[in-house]
Order: C-alpha cells, then sequence, then structure tokens
C-alpha cells in the first residue's frame, strides 16, 4: 500500500517527538536533582525539541513539495507535447507555411518578456499563441483552406473560430486562463475587430502582444493564397497598422526589437 507523504510526516514527527521526551526527561531527571533548574532546562530542552522539529519538518516539507513540483512539471511538459502534435496537425490541415503556430508562440513569448509579462502569466500567453486558432478545428475545408478571398457567408463561418476557441478551452482546467489569445486575437485597437468588438486597453494585453506578431507573421511568410509580402512593406504594414489594428506601444517595442524578435522566429523549436 502506498503511503501518502501527509501521513508518513506526521509518523515522523510523532516518533521522533516520542523518542525525544523519553531519553530526554530520563536524561534530566539522572543529571539535575534541584526542582528550580530542572525547570529551566526542561524550558529549553522545549525550546530545542521546537527548534530541532521544526527544521526536520521544513526539509521533509521541502523535499515532498520539490517531489511534486517535478511531478507537475512532467506533466505539464506532456501536455504541452500533446498540444505541439495536435497543433502540427491543424497547420497542415490549414496549409500553414512551416512551424506557424510555434514559430508565433515563440516570438510572442519574446515581445511578452519585453512588455514585463512573466510567471503564470507569460506561460499562458505561451500556450494562449500556440493554441490561438484551435476553433478552426471546427471549420469546413471549404471555407478554411479556400485559395482566394472568402464570400460573405464564408467569413461569418470563419468569425466564429475565436468564440468556438475560447468554449474548447473552458473545457479543460489548466488551459482555461490560456483563452485570452485564441477568443481575442482578431480584435482591433479602434474596436472595428470581432468577435467581441473590444478597443483599446479593453482587449487582453496576451491577445494585443499576439495580435502583432501574428499580423508580422501572416505578411511575411506565404500563404495558401497570397505571397510572402518583402521585409520592408511588412514593418512599413505594422507602423501604418499602429493606432487602428495594433496597439501602437506594441507596434514600437515590437520593431523597436525587430532583430532579436525576428531571431526569435528563425529558430528551430527542436
Amino acid at each position: 500500500m502506498k503511503i501518502s507523504p501527509q501521513f508518513r510526516i506526521a509518523f515522523y514527527y510523532v516518533v521522533l517527538s516520542a523518542l525525544w521526551i523519553w531519553f530526554s526527561d530520563r536524561a534530566l531527571n539522572a543529571l539535575v536533582h534541584g526542582q528550580a533548574e530542572l525547570t529551566i532546562l526542561q524550558s529549553v530542552k522545549g525550546g530545542v525539541f521546537v527548534l530541532f522539529t521544526g527544521i526536520v519538518l521544513y526539509w521533509m516539507i521541502g523535499r515532498d513539495m520539490r517531489r511534486l513540483n517535478a511531478a507537475n512539471q512532467l506533466l505539464l511538459d506532456g501536455h504541452e507535447q500533446t498540444l505541439r502534435v495536435l497543433v502540427s496537425a491543424m497547420d497542415i490541415r490549414h496549409r500553414e507555411t512551416g512551424d506557424h503556430s510555434d514559430r508565433v508562440m515563440r516570438v510572442a513569448g519574446g515581445l511578452a518578456r519585453l512588455a514585463g509579462v512573466h510567471g503564470h502569466a507569460l506561460r499562458n500567453l505561451a500556450l494562449g499563441a500556440l493554441l490561438h486558432d484551435i476553433g478552426k478545428l471546427a471549420m469546413p475545408d471549404a471555407v478554411l483552406v479556400k485559395p482566394g478571398r472568402l464570400d460573405d457567408e464564408e467569413m461569418a463561418v470563419m468569425r466564429q473560430h475565436p468564440r468556438l476557441g475560447f468554449e474548447l478551452l473552458q473545457r479543460v482546467d489548466f488551459l482555461r486562463d490560456a483563452a485570452d489569445i485564441p477568443y481575442s486575437h482578431h480584435e482591433r485597437w479602434d474596436g472595428t475587430g470581432y468577435p467581441q468588438g473590444l478597443r483599446g486597453d479593453e482587449i487582453p494585453l496576451a491577445a494585443r502582444i499576439f495580435s502583432v506578431v501574428d499580423v508580422w507573421d501572416a505578411l511575411i511568410t506565404a500563404r495558401v493564397y497570397k505571397p510572402a509580402w518583402p521585409e520592408a512593406e511588412v514593418l512599413d504594414y505594422l507602423r501604418n497598422a499602429a493606432g487602428s489594428q495594433l496597439d501602437p506601444n506594441l507596434v514600437a517595442l515590437f520593431l523597436g526589437h525587430y532583430d532579436v524578435l525576428k531571431k526569435l522566429g528563425e529558430t528551430d523549436a527542436n
């Protein structure tokens, strides 16, 4: 039978306490005969006991927490590997160029760090960037891979994918907080985006960061419906889109560190 960490710690504590009381009481009784002196030494003994057991408990709990954190990290790594396989299959179905989803995740993560995002927020941003188009799994191929412009009816179908992606991620506990990008990366700074029509700072920061990267990647790489744009034209487009489509501060941050962020996009994820 597997022993739980709580039981093991409690058992060790009880055993150590019993042994300490048993031996220390007998040692003091054998060495000390005056009542006042014995009382003082009993107090000192109790203080030593509390300090010693506190140190032991701190070490044992810390050891178990490190093991738990390592196990959790293995679990998260396994989840991420599974998601990468799913997203790779999705990119193939969508006929994206190369490792599109993984590439924009890396660049968005770099821009996010420059913008001061860290910790759990950075992890959620990375997962959201990787899964930004997860809602397209529900799109029909006639719309998803059409080699030309979509008509109004097809565009209405396509515009459902952010909401579908949000609903999918809400079904998975560890992905619920990563839904900002899948849900909001088609919102625009001027409020003319979809699906919610958010404006300016109403748009989650993660989605605003990702939108800059996604627009850059969409233009600088070839797609089924267009050739790649020259780099100078892509950067000009970003400058012109600042304040209308994109957060102007994040565009400036992206352009100010463009060489570094571009290298992140060129890095092999493997």
